[in-house]
């Protein structure tokens, strides 16, 4: 239990140096991803063969640390999801890609005795190799700064955090600045909400703190319910301290006693690192009462969300948090004022709560020389789809759409070519070729008529049907309507109905002049804010491959022939050897023909499966 600040301090200064006594260090990437490829296995099977090598290994800086010792670690998120499992060995900063267990042996002979780099297990781009996580171009424009701790520590270690300054932020807003004091710092600092909005926290805790009701409350949005988004599951997962102390911050500032994490139930493994977390700041005295000594008392509780996506938006959080229905209400009063329990609440997400200790730590003006005036410091983005390097990633806001495909995820998989990018899911734009020098910073990309959301970018080439993408995203998101307001439910319901009709040919001409009415309608009267976007992604994609669009509806043809029903599928009779292995493919029996003689299709049995065509050796069953 640490008393004051000078136990504190002590502490700090006692895990460093522990830390610093392990001369090497394994950081087995044990984020939900690499856990998924079977980091744990290797992290198990490393400990197994160091024992039996007579190696001196700790597991956490519990353990009595040795001058010769190594440290196995099970780190948070490395990032670079695409080439997991991902392991990292310092002091020499190789990181190896895709690892497997049969890889442990050589790794500790060859490295861990040796401090030989295994070339066979670092990255390589275009014939060239990289040792260092720092060389690799996925890394190297990165400005890693909320992400900084994941897969360079411990990621279920209180002790690891305070060893690379954990707590500091907390230590400095207690004893030497007054909650004014914290509030004026955020507010300068112009750090504006991670979660979708981008509403700037310093006005929001501003708020909170002058309301005269003394009972307050911190709430943390941990739901993340975009298709495609994992940035806070990462943060939660592999630097669970650094939100905690964010939301301490924050509840110094604005008084509240109290603060609950609101997290998905799907995130297990985010869940048990946050409540390992929380014990372990309550066992050291950082939660609870009379925090170091001083006057400030705050715990923290978890609640599990069912997965529904708009308890995603404050006001459906706060009721499922109560126990109710998550259902937004009519606003004002708004959540500053009436939030949990009717009371004045602090509600951000897990990224901006974490970017917190960093300002405190800083300054205003360090964050605001990050990134543009109006958009300051760095936002994680999680790259999916059809490109080369998926993953996890931190770039100072204004960079451009062409550095984060190009540069960073290393452009298109298989040498396709770009279409277009989604972005801030489901109530996120759709963004072409066109925008690929737009600064991604939240007033640059609502002039786009897009959001930046939570940080989803889902990557699309030329292979891509922009028509099921919107159907997609529709379909999510009238599955996801909680059905209290007309506009969302039932409008959400006829915009899906007309996309589903176009994408099997039953499209009609006034078909997109409805989907535009819709979206208008909604927009306008739809109860919260998840409703008022829901028409996003179809209007971004009328407005930019209206063509497309048109193909489906008068052609009744899929350009990129991505929607089965409108496949054309016809047999070449010049190509046609007559050998009948098309119409023994066909699981419908709509192909015909006698051997020796041009087989035919019969376009009213044809589901358009397209087995016929693999099976075809001749290739002359073909689609138009």
């Amino acid at each position: 239990m640490l008393k004051d600040r000078a136990d504190l301090v002590q502490m700090r200064i006692a895990c460093k140096e522990a830390l610093e006594l392990e001369k090497i260090k394994i950081l087995v990437c044990s984020g939900t991803g690499c856990i998924a490829s079977g980091s744990l296995e290797i992290y198990e099977e490393m400990l197994r063969l160091m024992k039996e090598e007579g190696l001196n290994c700790s597991v956490n800086l519990e353990e009595e640390p040795h001058d010769s010792s190594i440290g196995m670690k099970k780190s948070g998120c490395h990032g670079f999801c695409e080439m997991g499992p991902l392991l990292r060995i310092e002091p020499w900063g190789y990181l190896y890609i895709k690892v497997k267990v049969e890889d442990c042996k050589e790794i500790i002979e060859e490295t861990i005795k040796k401090g030989q780099c295994i070339e066979r297990l670092i990255y390589k781009k275009d014939g060239k190799g990289y040792k260092t996580q720092a060389e690799i171009p996925f890394y190297k424009k990165q400005t890693r700064l909320v992400l900084e701790h994941c897969g360079h520590i411990d990621a279920t270690s209180i002790k690891e955090y305070l060893a690379v300054g954990g707590y500091e932020a907390l230590e400095k807003a207690l004893f030497d600045r007054d909650d004014e004091g914290i509030i004026h710092e955020i507010t300068e600092s112009n750090l504006r909400g991670r979660g979708g909005g981008g509403f700037p926290a310093g006005r929001k805790w501003t708020q909170v703190r002058r309301q005269v009701e003394p009972t307050k409350y911190v709430v943390c949005n941990g739901d993340e319910g975009d298709p495609g988004a994992f940035m806070d599951r990462s943060i939660m997962e592999g630097d669970p301290h650094r939100m905690l102390e964010g939301m301490m911050i924050a509840a110094k500032a604005c008084k509240a006693r109290e603060g609950y994490i609101y997290v998905r139930a799907e995130y297990p493994l985010a869940i048990s690192r946050l409540r390992k977390a929380i014990d372990e700041a309550r066992e050291y005295g950082l939660l609870g009462e009379h925090i170091l000594g001083t006057d400030f008392s705050f715990d923290i509780k978890i609640n599990r969300g069912a997965g529904a996506f708009v308890c995603g938006e404050g006001s459906a959080l706060t009721a499922s948090i109560e126990g109710k229905r998550g259902m937004p209400r009519v606003k004002p009063p708004r959540t500053v004022e009436q939030g949990l329990f009717e009371k004045p609440t602090v509600l951000n997400n897990v990224e901006t709560f974490a970017n917190v200790p960093l300002i405190i730590l800083n300054g205003a003006d360090w964050y605001k020389g990050i990134g543009p005036e109006k958009s300051p410091g760095t936002k994680a983005f999680a790259l999916t789809g059809n490109i080369e390097n998926t993953g996890l990633i931190e770039v100072p806001m204004g960079t451009t759409l062409r550095e984060v495909i190009f540069d960073i995820g290393g452009g298109m998989r298989d040498g396709a070519n770009f279409k277009a990018v989604q972005i801030g899911g489901p109530s996120g734009g759709c963004l072409t070729s066109d925008d690929l020098d737009l600064p991604l910073d939240f007033d640059s990309l609502k002039k786009a008529g897009a959001m930046i959301g939570s940080g989803g970018l889902v990557v699309m080439d030329e292979n891509t049907c922009m028509v099921e993408v919107a159907r997609f995203f529709m379909n999510f998101t009238q599955n996801e309507s909680c059905g209290k307001c007309v506009p969302c439910r039932e409008g959400t319901k006829r915009m899906l109905e007309i996309l589903e009709r176009i994408v099997v040919g039953g499209g009609e001409e006034n078909d997109l002049d409805q989907l535009l009415e819709l979206a208008d309608t909604i927009s306008s009267t739809a109860l919260c804010g998840l409703g008022k976007t829901a028409a996003f992604p179809v209007v971004s994609t009328i407005k930019k491959f209206k063509g497309e669009y048109l193909a489906h509806i008068v052609d009744k043809k899929c350009p990129s022939k991505t929607c089965q029903k409108l496949r054309q599928i016809y047999i070449d009779e010049v190509l046609c050897k007559g050998c009948s292995k098309c119409a023994r493919s066909c699981p419908v029996g709509a192909i015909s023909g006698q051997i020796k003689e041009p087989f035919k299709i019969d376009e009213k049995k044809c589901i358009k499966c397209g087995a016929c065509i693999g099976a075809c050796a001749f290739k002359a069953v073909k689609e138009d």
